[in-house]
């Protein structure tokens, strides 16, 4: 299958506009990426070693990270990757314009978001997936090259209703090729890239590596591993040329997941500088707590932040969260908060005993609608669901759960 029109952006936002009357290009507004002289740059390629460097010393733990949403966060769009199905029935996303239609097509050199124009279906413009933007969990993005740019595809796939979507974030009733993905969004989302010059969605392509590694947590390794190999300076002691974030300060462990979990998408240097150690308010904006609304998608370390379970203890986002094996189901999260809690204080055990043991988590942190990321779907409006990380009583929430319960038994 021969790959859709090569207009570029601009041309690809006025051939769909004349087509289907469709709105204009998507501007983002235009960085430097140029770091300024008192701030670090972006570490060149040399400085890592690679996931497989590490599997080498590490390998139970680089077996179960990677089956973990992080680790499977961003990978090349193949039939293994894409969850989404292409089959007949199931592979169409209607729009709110009734002829206008997103198709997804599998072809023997790829896998094609085709929009058709039922009015006349000749008039057709395809783009290649190229990136999936995703585990999975809750859903999936997709992304293409024009040749060193970066686009996103207007067709999602979310797994809270196993149906393709369109993408967040792009009009209802339109369907365009000419979204740029800017670097804040790959910073969260790959473990490394190189910016080119303007426009701001210039890449390196063979720079960009998929998924989120090791190194984006403990730092460039290419140091460690030469100390490690070397037999002559190994001593097993001293300067391990490495970072175990368990080490740090509780605020420098916070900000190392702030960095893709408080919900900033300004950032104040350029994408990629921010190491493991630093401080990532000198890097994006933060909206102080309590000052800026919370929403469930991306805020989690700001919600945990307004938590009194976090303000009355130590805790991190660590102490929940083992990020080297595969993400926990909400009843075993719940022994989690039976370190601290007992099940017997819970205001709900009179009525529900031991049923509650496993359900902490569904009651304190309910799955809540997303006022961020959010689809334009049949004629509606579709929200994610996510887990809140307000630890708190919900009231609602525990009383619908109780009747659940009182029901099922």
């Amino acid at each position: 299958m021969r790959k859709g029109s090569r207009l570029g952006a601009r041309g690809r936002g006025v051939l769909l506009l004349l087509t289907w009357a469709l709105a204009g290009p998507v501007i983002v507004p235009q960085m430097s990426t140029a770091p300024a002289a008192d701030q670090p740059g972006v570490p060149p390629p040399s400085a890592y070693a690679g996931e497989a460097a590490c599997a080498q010393c590490h390998r139970k733990e680089s077996e179960y990270y990677g089956q973990t949403p992080h680790a499977r966060d961003s990978s090349a769009a193949t039939a293994q990757h894409i969850i989404g199905p292409f089959t007949a029935g199931h592979n169409v996303l209607p729009t709110s314009n009734p002829n206008l239609i997103v198709k997804m097509v599998s072809a023997p050199d790829g896998f094609y978001q085709t929009a058709v124009n039922l009015a006349n279906p000749s008039s057709q413009l395809s783009e290649r997936f190229d990136i999936v933007i995703g585990s999975g969990r809750h859903g999936q993005t997709y992304l293409f090259w024009d040749g060193d740019q970066l686009f996103e595809l207007p067709a999602s796939y979310w797994t809270w209703n196993h149906e393709w979507v369109t993408s967040p974030g792009f009009p209802a009733g339109q369907v365009h090729f000419d979204r740029p993905v800017a670097p804040r969004c790959l910073e969260c989302h790959a473990s490394y890239f190189t910016s080119q010059p303007p426009p701001l969605n210039r890449f390196a392509k063979d720079s960009l590596v998929l998924g989120i590694h090791c190194e984006r947590c403990h730092g460039p390794g290419a140091e460690h591993v030469a100390r490690e190999r070397s037999t002559a300076t190994h001593s097993g002691v001293g300067d391990p040329g490495i970072v175990n974030p368990a080490h740090l300060v509780r605020e420098r462990q916070l900000d190392l997941c702030a960095l893709c979990h408080a919900g900033a998408v300004d950032p104040l240097r350029p994408p990629m500088t921010f190491m493991v150690g630093a401080n990532v308010r000198d890097y994006l904006a933060i909206p102080p707590v309590p000052d800026a609304p919370v929403d469930v998608h991306g805020n989690q370390v700001g919600a945990l932040e307004q938590s009194k379970c976090f303000t009355s203890s130590n805790m991190t986002c660590s102490t929940c969260h083992n990020v080297h094996e595969k993400q926990e189901e909400a009843d075993s999260f719940s022994r989690h908060c039976l370190t601290c809690h007992q099940v017997q204080a819970c205001g709900r055990y009179r009525t529900l005993g031991q049923a509650i043991r496993t359900r902490c988590v569904d009651c304190h942190m309910p799955l809540v609608e997303s006022a961020k990321i959010t689809s334009a779907s049949g004629g509606g409006t579709l929200h994610a669901l996510l887990r809140a990380h307000k630890i708190k009583v919900y009231p609602e929430v525990s009383e619908r759960l109780e009747h659940t319960i009182l029901k099922g038994k």
